[in-house]
């Protein structure tokens, strides 16, 4: 389970947690999450997004949303498209770091990311941006921004369910399962659809 050992390392510092959702799949945006937590409160229940149920993850995502300070950062599958996912993971994610500043005029000294690429260089008053490889498992604000960034974004697809309700969104979040390949193959491409994605791009080659 993740615990606050990263964390306390920078004891002195103000540290926030920073993950992604949506990096695979084939239509939706990519959404990424900057989350500051509070070292006095118990979250014995946080863990990566992917391990917990469906049910959990929202009863967690309110209460996270409820009591923390949080950004958001959202790129769509057009961005997507023109410069990369890698370069989108890298924006959402600065995205999400400038929308945390914004929202409560506080700037971090230290910031754990999920992975092992840095998404953007020292800036303001950052004093080290730190890469976890597996993050949302070893890290507490790591793993609560995993499961911000991914409830947000299950949100959205679910929203473009409700648009488009012969892709299923609403199930497969636009992950290519055999489900949501076959509905492309039945009823082709849509606007949220990444199109430099395969098999989306061998479909309407």
């Amino acid at each position: 389970m993740p615990d606050f050992s990263y964390e306390n390392k920078y004891n002195n510092f103000l540290v926030c947690g920073i993950d992604e959702a949506g990096r695979g799949p084939l239509a939706g945006p990519i959404v990424a999450t900057c989350i500051m937590l509070q070292k006095d409160r118990n979250y014995q229940e946080i863990n990566d997004s992917k391990k917990i149920s469906a049910k959990k993850r929202n009863i967690l995502y309110q209460s996270l949303i409820a009591n923390e300070k949080f950004g958001i950062g959202v790129v769509n599958n057009d961005i997507i498209d023109k410069i990369n996912i890698l370069q989108a993971t890298k924006m959402a994610m600065f995205e999400a770091y400038k929308d945390f500043i914004a929202k409560y005029n506080i700037n971090p000294a230290i910031l754990l990311i999920d992975g092992n690429i840095k998404p953007f260089d020292l800036c303001d008053n950052l004093k080290e941006i730190k890469t976890i490889i597996k993050g949302d498992q070893k890290s507490l604000s790591i793993a609560a921004a995993s499961i911000i960034a991914k409830e947000y974004r299950d949100q959205i697809m679910n929203k473009f369910h409700n648009l488009f309700p012969n892709y299923n969104f609403n199930e497969n979040k636009g992950y290519p399962t055999k489900n949501h390949i076959a509905k492309i193959k039945k009823y082709g491409i849509i606007e949220i659809h990444r199109k430099t994605f395969a098999p989306v791009k061998n479909i309407i080659a």
